[in-house]
């Protein structure tokens, strides 16, 4: 991966973080907007839907400073594909989530969401859901 593009999800993973409750609940209704069978794999209600939405940001956050070490992140991201197969994942809702991150990029950064930073997001995901999804199934 380019360090270019390793640079530009992290710069703009940053102007994220003081949004993050609210780039979660976007996340989140996309995701069911795109896929509304999606729904049931979630906890219901909205505090539990508040919790799931702090482990995706913590989780995200992770995986983006993770991208400086490669080496360390690949074993977390294929241990975390693993659990997700617990959870009724197939490898087909991972394009889904992936449109749902790049939609919520999109509202959340604005005028930031360059399509150099669309392009470096969306190889990111690309990657990370190849590992996640090679080690699962």
């Amino acid at each position: 991966m380019e360090q270019k593009t390793i640079t530009l999800v992290q710069e703009s993973f940053e102007k994220v973080k003081p949004i993050a409750a609210t780039a979660a609940e976007i996340f989140y209704s996309k995701l069911f907007e795109l896929d509304p069978a999606l729904k049931p794999l979630f906890p219901s209600g909205d505090e539990a839907m508040k919790v799931q939405g702090n482990k995706l940001m913590t989780m995200l956050g992770a995986a983006v400073v993770g991208l400086s070490n490669l080496e360390a992140l690949i074993p977390v991201l294929q241990d975390l594909g693993k659990r997700h197969v617990g959870y009724n994942v197939t490898p087909e809702h991972y394009s889904t989530v992936g449109a749902a991150l790049l939609d919520t990029l999109a509202t959340g950064l604005g005028d930031d969401f360059t399509s150099e930073v669309k392009e470096a997001w969306a190889s990111v995901y690309g990657t990370m859901s190849t590992v996640m999804i090679e080690a699962s199934y």
